[in-house]
């Protein structure tokens, strides 16, 4: 068998996590090191390939078309590696298990979930990245995070607890914006989607009341929300955000929103077992109702929908999962 010509794993690794992330800070957070350690990784990476996989200020850094294409490579790979690695058997509390939407989990979870911690420190959390189907006994999971729209179409029973309401607009890098910017210029634009959801255009065009899109001058997918986010901030295009995942790089500045964000009908809810929750996961529950209900809504919004009777507070009924 041939030799395989990778680059330093260390390397690969620093940057499948500043490409999840987006910011060098919170991948060194990750890891474990300084934010200066993930820079030279990086740089040492880019000089092994001879290739530029990042691009732009330091305080706004982003990746190159180049890094976009790595980085979607090296995510399932490492996924793979993690789940194939053997563990002793856990001793300790047993984790509280949360299927979490993968981009939600980095955007809005993870920087959230200290507080629950530090509330609870007796109940460790273990945060299950997924987009698709979960089984409550199989997977192990406990609660789980999705985001439900009135007409999801549902496979069997579960107690659906809405905690927060689902904003969505156009995103786009800074340079890419005009002040003020009519929805014709963007629609101009290259148009980024994203293989978990790709009707996002046309779900975003139903609640801003627009009756028809213009076509597309062209379209790039990819496979989750967080690498087209960050194709957006890169300048390739125009995205579909949702409100709870764009806040933060809204406020760096790495993203701005022309048009601002309008309600949509979806709803992003936990889902727990029909046969009853662990207290772990009740009150891990209750501390997103809490939160969700603390997260501000985009102060460009425009007026939500009328309230749909299928999102009760807690209803019981048959999920997707």
């Amino acid at each position: 068998m041939a030799r395989r010509q990778l680059p330093s794993l260390n390397a690969l690794r620093a940057f499948e996590a500043f490409g999840r992330h987006g910011r060098m800070t919170l991948a060194a957070d990750e890891l474990c090191v300084t934010h200066g350690a993930v820079s030279r990784q990086i740089r040492q990476l880019e000089e092994h390939l001879g290739v530029a996989l990042t691009e732009g200020p330091r305080t706004r850094l982003r990746m190159t078309q180049a890094g976009l294409r790595l980085a979607q490579a090296l995510s399932p790979a490492f996924d793979q590696i993690e789940a194939a690695v053997p563990r002793p058997e856990p001793v300790g509390p047993k984790p509280l298990v949360v299927s979490c939407l993968p981009t939600f989990a980095m955007k809005w979870l993870i920087p959230r979930l200290p507080g629950f911690q530090a509330a609870h420190p007796d109940i460790p959390v273990r945060v299950a990245e997924s987009n698709g189907p979960f089984d409550f006994k199989g997977d192990g999971v406990d609660l789980a995070i999705r985001m439900r729209s009135p007409d999801t179409v549902v496979t069997y029973d579960a107690v659906v607890t809405p905690f927060m309401e689902h904003f969505h607009g156009p995103v786009m890098a800074p340079e890419l914006a005009k002040t003020p910017m009519t929805l014709e210029q963007v629609c101009a634009l290259p148009r980024l989607l994203t293989r978990t959801f790709p009707e996002s255009w046309s779900d975003w065009a139903r609640n801003f009341e627009v009756a028809d899109l213009p076509p597309p001058v062209s379209e790039q997918e990819f496979d989750h929300y967080f690498y087209m986010l960050e194709a957006a901030a890169a300048g390739m295009g125009v995205a579909i955000g949702p409100w709870a995942f764009v806040q933060r790089d809204l406020a760096s500045g790495r993203l701005v929103a022309p048009l601002g964000f309008t309600s949509g009908r979806a709803k992003i809810v936990a889902v727990t077992p029909p046969d009853g929750a662990t207290d772990e996961a009740v009150l891990f529950r209750d501390w997103l109702l809490s939160e969700g209900a603390s997260t501000p809504h985009p102060p460009e919004a425009l007026a939500p929908h009328a309230p749909d009777a299928s999102f009760a507070p807690t209803t019981r009924s048959r999920a997707h999962s």
